[in-house]
């Protein structure tokens, strides 16, 4: 009982304090510290000094680290590549041509749905969700300005067209549709069918609610305020859209036909291909080559170092008996195995504050197990994904602090959650029926 009480003090006081504006490198481990010294799991320990035990599965110290660095050095490539062909996206103002297409399609009366398919695009084309979540915000806040809508629910429409729908789709060239692929041998395309319609229902449904949440929100007399710090969409020449759109192609088309041959490094080449089909393409478009490629670096850092802090928080929890005993009760909760498998992820997942941190931790763990049962491992690739972009976007969860704090500049008192609803109850009923579907085919 302690040490159950303990791992869920450190996962409280972690969403309390981010939620109060703590900074995750500095918080995440000292939460895991409290889940470790009420665990009784010693600070360090020199290897040897238990026998049969090693020091890195036996101490805070080691299990944190391990947990952050494993974490970094199986994803630092492709969070480097997408953030700089994000960037390049950005810089080369191929991103701005591509999200005005897609207003120019809509028409300056659809602001949300501009806003969301203009993410959509780029997160299903290979861009980091952090990076998409920069390029696009600009866009969003003059769209919601001529709109006259609060700025408030900017974070929740970047983050469904961002990490809902798309980034956990068959064919997306996001790490959280790539990291079951070494567990289970599956393809990004596992599943495809029933992940294509719980897409269109997971974008139908969290647009329709976002709608009425904005809607209710003016009825009450909120509007778009100004700040001086707004960016503003500049007049320079932008490339034609279909300059900022080949690259993306040539990410899904690379990702695709190379999966089978090179597994995960498939997402590094189709990656570096599209940040030298882009530069190539839109070079006479790059104004500050140096700049471009010194933001995509640090963008690089802050993403994955946010993930990564809350998966060294994950790794600690992940050392305690208590969760232990959480994985032993899922995989034994009556009713389907695949739905076993998606509440392992989710708690999983909502514990490590990060998709694809939720995975690499609790895959391990119960991929085995579900697949000696019998489960075909492209459901199961399936449901792991979307029901891993659900609780994952709580309150501490890396993107979700970084979209609504350092991008958008707002509280997560004012801007938190529009964002839960759209990117935690959406996927949590896209979940649901994943699981429903897969049950009758």
């Amino acid at each position: 009982m302690l040490s159950l009480l303990g791992l869920l003090a450190g996962l409280l006081l972690l969403i309390v304090l981010t939620m109060r504006g703590f900074n995750l490198f500095i918080l995440a481990p000292l939460c895991a510290l409290l889940v470790a010294l009420t665990n009784g799991i010693p600070f360090w320990q020199v290897a040897g000094t238990t026998p049969g035990l090693a020091a890195s599965q036996a101490d805070f110290v080691h299990g944190y680290m391990n947990g952050f660095a494993s974490f970094v050095s199986s994803w630092f490539l492709m969070f480097l590549l997408g953030s700089l062909f994000g960037k390049l996206m950005e810089h080369t103002g191929a991103a701005d041509a591509v999200a005005l297409a897609i207003v120019k399609k809509l028409g300056q009366g659809h602001a949300v749905a501009a806003v969301v398919l203009a993410c959509a695009v780029l997160t299903y084309g290979g861009v980091s969700v952090f990076v998409v979540a920069f390029s696009a915000y600009p866009m969003a806040v003059s769209l919601f300005k001529d709109a006259n809508l609060p700025r408030r629910f900017i974070p929740a429409a970047l983050g469904l067209g961002s990490v809902t729908f798309t980034m956990t789709s068959a064919g997306s060239p996001e790490i959280q549709n790539w990291i079951p692929i070494q567990y289970l041998k599956t393809s990004p395309y596992a599943g495809w069918e029933v992940s294509l319609v719980v897409a269109i229902f997971m974008a139908a449904l969290g647009y329709g609610l976002l709608k009425k949440m904005i809607n209710q929100a003016v009825a009450k007399g909120e509007h778009f305020i100004g700040r001086d710090s707004d960016p503003a969409v500049g007049e320079r020449v932008l490339p034609h859209p279909m300059l900022g759109i080949i690259p993306l192609i040539v990410v899904l088309v690379l990702s695709n036909w190379l999966h089978h041959s090179l597994q995960q490094a498939a997402l590094i080449v189709a990656l570096s291909g599209g940040v030298l089909c882009l530069y190539l393409l839109n070079r006479r478009f790059v104004q500050n080559l140096d700049k471009a490629l010194n933001d995509g670096v640090t963008g690089a850092l802050l993403a994955i170092g946010n993930t990564a802090a809350v998966v060294g928080f994950g790794s600690v929890a992940k050392l305690t008996p208590a969760f232990d005993q959480i994985v032993h009760a899922v995989v034994a909760l009556p009713g389907p195995e695949l739905l076993g498998a998606a509440v392992a992820v989710s708690v999983i997942a909502g514990v490590t504050g990060s998709a694809s941190g939720g995975q690499v931790i609790a895959l391990p763990e119960i991929a085995p197990t579900y697949l000696e049962r019998g489960v075909e491992p492209e459901q199961l690739h399936r449901v792991v994904a979307i029901s891993s972009g659900a609780l994952d976007s709580l309150p501490h969860n890396g993107y979700v602090v970084t979209t609504i704090r350092a991008i958008c500049g707002e509280s997560h008192q004012n801007a938190y959650w529009p964002v839960a609803v759209v990117t935690v109850l959406v996927p949590l009923i896209g979940t649901v029926l994943a699981i429903v579907l897969f049950q009758w085919l």
